[in-house]
């Protein structure tokens, strides 16, 4: 990746914290996290949501976050170097289906937009996390799962989301129990107990926040800006007349726009 499109990744991630932060804090809060543990957060880009882990775990806790990309985790060096959890969190180089850590070293384990969003098979990574955390150690991944963020066109939106961007991280050609809708079976077969899932809603409703539009321009982009070739012409003109914030028909005019998202957690707990 160039360093111009490192930095815009970056900014997208920082754009998109505005709307995720509220939703994934009430999902990590809702694992009921021991205070004084240590755990692994898995893929963990540029520490944003690090930092929530450690929060909510208060000063006792203490929170490795791995990634295999170092210019990530340079960015998220700097981007803890100003928080004031930063002694209570560590950063490691190293890939989820390798882990770099002996085993039994972790009270619990986590990914967000990690594990099932990515295309690799994610039962080896899954027995992989299984070694490093202790049982009874709780493993649970975070991830996207639907958006309803066009009110008022739902034919639009639902061709939008029918295509490569809208249907990713799956693929056309991948077997069903590759969906991440389908990670129950995943902790199933790496071996998990009491295994389970639940969905989280996050609304977005007037008054619209500057940051807040940003994140939802950035996100319409992030979605669909790029299937201009799998979409009609009339279908592509409607998105940019409805995503675009220099049209008079932006929709995030509209003074009683209501959208929500929804990322859905699935858990299991190791032997």
């Amino acid at each position: 990746m160039s360093s111009k499109d490192l930095q815009s990744y970056v900014n997208s991630l920082l754009l998109s914290q505005y709307l995720r932060k509220p939703i994934i804090k009430s999902i990590i809060q809702s694992m009921q996290l021991p205070t004084s543990s240590t755990g692994l957060d898995l893929g963990c880009g540029i520490g944003l949501n690090t930092i929530l882990l450690a929060e909510v775990l208060g000063p006792c806790g203490q929170v490795i976050g791995l990634d295999r990309e170092e210019e990530m985790l340079l960015k998220a060096r700097s981007l803890l170097s100003k928080s004031e959890v930063n002694e209570r969190i560590s950063l490691e180089k190293g890939d989820v289906g390798n882990l770099p850590f002996p085993d039994k070293s972790f009270d619990w384990a986590c990914s967000i937009d990690c594990v099932g969003a990515i295309a690799v098979d994610p039962v080896p990574l899954l027995k992989e996390v299984i070694r490093v955390v202790k049982p009874g150690g709780q493993v649970f991944i975070i991830i996207w799962s639907s958006q309803s963020i066009l009110p008022g066109f739902p034919l639009l939106e639902a061709r939008l989301n029918a295509s490569s961007a809208g249907i990713a991280p799956f693929a056309i050609g991948m077997a069903p129990e590759m969906h991440t809708m389908r990670a129950l079976g995943w902790f199933k077969q790496a071996g998990f107990t009491d295994n389970r899932a639940q969905t989280f809603i996050r609304d977005i409703c007037p008054p619209l926040k500057a940051e807040i539009i940003a994140a939802m321009t950035d996100l319409f982009n992030m979605r669909w800006g790029s299937i201009e070739k799998e979409v009609a012409p009339e279908l592509w003109h409607d998105y940019q007349r409805l995503c675009r914030p220099d049209s008079p028909d932006f929709i995030l005019k509209i003074p009683d726009y209501y959208a929500f998202f929804t990322y859905s957690v699935f858990s299991g707990r190791v032997q």
